[in-house]
């Protein structure tokens, strides 16, 4: 069984240890690549992707334009890769679907302060999705980030976010989801 390594803090970062940005490298390199594989770019362009994502990660560490982190450092990575991805899209032509792909990073994310995207329309969906999802507490946008948006599992949520069982998981993943239901229900009538 794999030792957890212990959580990495922005000041760590900050201080530019190899180890610590291998770390961070590494333990996010085989879950992005794997993530990015529903967008059906090719594995050179997404190990490309994650290269250049983990190059801006860092460049915004050491400048100094990330202050906090409002997310884990996973989750602020992938949210980087992710402009890059629909970026690479846009250059092959390929549509984004839909789904939660455009809506679950908010306004106010570190990641859209980093660098200028093109502004994209959002559907009544996702514009309601996007503006309820804000509105969930920070635990809630992170277990649900990663096991819709992520695609991790409950098994890996547990050991990642330190919930004491997969049933913890699952029944926090389910008020979550109905909370977010109910409040886009309410709004859309």
């Amino acid at each position: 069984m794999q030792e957890k390594q212990p959580h990495i803090t922005l000041e760590q970062l900050k201080q530019g240890s190899d180890k610590v940005l291998k770390q961070v490298y590494e333990e996010n390199r085989a879950k992005f690549l794997n993530w990015a594989r529903r967008y059906h770019l090719s594995e050179e362009e997404n190990i490309d992707i994650y290269q250049d994502a983990y190059v801006i990660f860092y460049d915004n560490i050491m400048s100094g334009k990330v202050e906090r982190f409002t997310s884990s450092i996973s989750t602020y990575l992938f949210g980087i890769g992710k402009y890059l991805i629909f970026s690479q899209m846009k250059k092959n032509k390929k549509t984004i679907r839909s789904e939660f792909d455009l809506a679950l990073v908010g306004e106010e994310d570190e990641v859209t302060a980093s660098f200028e995207m093109e502004e994209q329309e959002l559907t009544t969906e996702q514009s309601l999705l996007q503006k309820h999802f804000g509105t969930l507490g920070a635990k809630c946008q992170e277990l649900l980030t990663l096991f819709y948006y992520r695609g991790f599992t409950i098994q890996e949520i547990m050991q990642l976010e330190n919930y004491n069982s997969e049933n913890v998981v699952k029944a926090a993943k389910s008020r979550c989801m109905k909370t977010l239901r109910e409040r886009i229900k309410t709004n859309a009538i």
